[in-house]
């Protein structure tokens, strides 16, 4: 004979229901000033961003002033068309903070497209001039002093360059070791010219020279593509966070659609841990987007592949967690309707109800017989954590002895009766064991009991079950 005896309740279609009319994985996005917070935040991150790049811009406006003639002007025009370029940029990310859309992504491409096309075009001219140069060599040969000076000039306008890059701009990130190469070269065109072959001396110092240029132009634009993308990425997160902070409360939907009147659901409870562990992702993966550090790739990473993780890890988890509240209720039902049963069928009288350790655990309600001063323990658990099945455990307390059949009739009973309520409950089955004695009635205090369950919702939700058995 055992006193355990356990009945498995599936409780599916109450599910489906429930989370057709609830929508618990929509995430709330109409939030009061949702666009303002992100636009605000994009914006001071927008700032910090190109305050660096401004600070680049007025460093490489000194080194160009610092050239000699012969390079000033090609230099300088080429620094004023990147520092319009990052203007550009600078300004329609802050138009479009809060919003960045592929139409934003689109028209930056196309600014991107025509610098590169205009910068370009000076390069063509640079190089043809160098050609001009190469050629007015020879004549200079009589005039060695002369010879000697232009490459000298070149000489130091190309370690300016050298040292602006090396100085201001992550060249290992986007050419590795290309610096040291032409550094390098350099080093050729001196030993060329402490011989006295300054034509040999030009040609690479010139051909040097232009492709330090090469290699700085290059390397602005892409790390402003950079800048882009962390921005995007940096919005993409900062919705995510600001999405989280809107759905920590959720109101609980009723059948019409319509929200239920003093019925929240507290998301952050209900998800045991989950919201924060997911809040703290959103706040490790922010910092990685504005981390300096980090390249185009991961950021585009970032905004494309974590944002939208995270954005759905949210509804998953607002889901688990109304799902998780309306177990909670359906375990209170169902100790209910069990102690109906059991107060019909056996005499039994509800004494208390008290759940494992919260409102997240199992629900026991307990019962007595006066006139015996036989005790009764429902246990109402869930199958498994977020499961759409309950166990109910009927554990019986007995002075005297109950025969094996009597207490399977008992179970039976409450099979029946909650078959009878639309819902599908499997036939008992009897468990090894014993019940814990410290889960009896008599085993507590006396005194008055606070009743801890839930308040209940309203009687259509409680009754979507029955309704759809009918």
């Amino acid at each position: 004979m055992s006193g355990r005896k356990r009945i498995q309740v599936d409780e599916s279609e109450w599910y489906r229901i429930q989370r057709k009319a609830q929508q618990l994985k929509e995430v709330q996005r109409n939030i009061p000033r949702l666009i303002e917070d992100v636009r605000t935040q994009t914006r001071a991150d927008i700032d910090r961003t190109f305050a660096g790049v401004q600070e680049r811009q007025r460093r490489h406006e000194e080194a160009v002033r610092s050239l000699s003639a012969q390079t000033r002007q090609l230099e300088a025009d080429t620094t004023r068309r990147l520092q319009q370029q990052a203007a550009e940029l600078h300004r329609t990310l802050d138009e479009t903070a809060g919003r960045i859309q592929a139409e934003t992504r689109q028209e930056l491409a196309r600014q991107q497209a025509e610098t590169r096309q205009a910068i370009a075009a000076e390069r063509a001219q640079r190089r043809a001039e160098m050609a001009v140069l190469a050629q007015e060599i020879d004549a200079m040969k009589a005039d060695r002093v002369h010879a000697e000076e232009m490459v000298r000039a070149w000489l130091a306008d190309a370690r300016t360059m050298a040292g602006l890059i090396a100085d201001t701009l992550p060249h290992e990130r986007y050419a590795p070791g290309e610096l040291a190469r032409l550094t390098g070269r350099l080093a050729t065109a001196e030993h060329n010219l402490a011989e006295g072959r300054f034509d040999a001396a030009l040609a690479v110092v010139q051909e040097t020279f232009h492709s330090l240029s090469d290699l700085r132009v290059d390397i602005t634009q892409r790390e402003l593509q950079r800048c882009s993308a962390q921005t995007e990425a940096v919005e993409a997160l900062v919705r995510v966070e600001k999405l989280i902070e809107g759905n920590e409360e959720r109101p609980v939907i009723g059948p019409d659609g319509e929200a239920l009147a003093g019925y929240q659901l507290d998301v952050v409870y209900w998800s045991d841990g989950e919201l924060d562990e997911l809040r703290q992702e959103t706040v490790q993966a922010l910092a990685r987007a504005r981390d300096d550090g980090t390249d185009t790739d991961a950021l585009l990473g970032l905004r494309d592949q974590e944002a939208t993780r995270l954005e759905q890890d949210l509804g998953d988890t607002v889901e688990r967690a109304g799902m998780r509240q309306l177990s909670s209720q359906i375990r209170v039902n169902l100790a209910d309707a069990v102690a109906q049963t059991l107060t019909a069928h056996a005499y039994y009288d509800l004494v208390e109800g008290e759940y494992e350790s919260d409102e997240r655990g199992a629900y026991f309600a307990k019962l007595r017989n006066d006139a015996n001063g036989n005790e009764i323990v429902v246990d109402v658990s869930q199958a498994e954590r977020d499961s759409d099945q309950c166990v109910i455990r009927v554990l019986s307390y007995d002075h005297d002895t109950t025969a094996e059949a009597d207490l399977m009739d008992r179970a039976r009973a409450v099979q029946e009766a909650l078959v009878a309520d639309g819902l599908r409950a499997f036939a008992p089955e009897t468990e090894p064991g014993v019940p814990d004695p410290a889960r009896r009635p008599s085993a507590r205090p006396s005194s008055p009991q606070p009743d801890p369950r839930p308040a209940p919702l309203p009687t259509e939700q409680r009754q979507w079950g029955k309704k759809a058995a009918e």
